[in-house]
């Protein structure tokens, strides 16, 4: 298996995508439209021959950046065709974004935000809020019988190691580690431990690994044995 995740190289070949100039219009102007646009409409809008508007807007659907659907398009109301299903592009994505290694600010902004509002609801000390609602995200995360899968597409790159478990040679909350380390690392074991559960495996197979540059943890044999996550993060 691949360290890097089918969804994380389906970003890199999203951003890939817009390189060309007119993949970049046509998304541009995808995302700009009150509806769904068809080929025609693209194509005039942005003065390129259909052929090759048709072309751009099948690679960017391809590459995840749109969808495709087929109705009958409101702007083409009468004429030859107007009573067939047009085939439409519509926007897949907000934005399009891709990290070398693969980086989950987004995530790690949703688990404290979650957590600061249930420990303002429930009078929960935040960081205890913070970890159940880790541990939450993370079995919403987990793919039952594909552990490795699902960490594989969050971008921590999991690698067999010679001992028998994986290596999770990213970390996706790398620069909030570095100077938030015992909090950031706690999190981050409480969601891979209900990704773990969700997976059908025992949380204890998420063990602490202090490496420097990786994941704090790493996937183990059940029997590792508890150990603090506060010192599992090294520079």
């Amino acid at each position: 298996m691949s360290a890097l995740g089918p969804a994380w190289l389906q970003r890199l070949a999203a951003v890939a995508s817009l390189h060309d100039a007119h993949r970049r219009a046509l998304f541009t102007y995808v995302r700009g439209a009150d509806d769904a646009v068809g080929r025609d409409e693209a194509a005039l809008a942005l003065g390129m021959p259909r052929s090759t508007a048709s072309f751009h807007l099948d690679r960017l659907a391809r590459d995840g950046l749109l969808q495709v659907e087929f109705r009958k398009s409101a702007k083409k109301a009468a004429g030859p065709g107007s009573g067939r299903p047009a085939k439409l592009y519509k926007p897949a994505l907000d934005e399009v974004g891709v990290s070398v290694p693969a980086r989950h600010y987004d995530l790690a902004g949703d688990l404290m935000a979650t957590a600061i509002l249930r420990s303002s609801a429930g009078g929960v000390p935040v960081v205890e809020a913070l970890l159940q609602v880790a541990e939450s995200k993370g079995r919403d995360a987990g793919r039952p019988g594909n552990l490795m899968g699902a960490l594989a597409d969050l971008g921590y790159e999991p690698l067999p190691d010679s001992a028998g478990g994986y290596r999770l040679i990213n970390c996706p909350f790398r620069r909030l580690s570095r100077d938030h380390a015992e909090v950031v690392c706690s999190m981050n074991g409480a969601f891979l431990r209900g990704a773990a559960e969700a997976s059908g495996l025992d949380p204890s197979v998420v063990v602490p690994h202090a490496s420097t540059g990786h994941c704090c943890a790493r996937i183990a044999a059940v029997g590792d044995g508890p150990q603090s996550w506060a010192s599992a993060s090294v520079e």
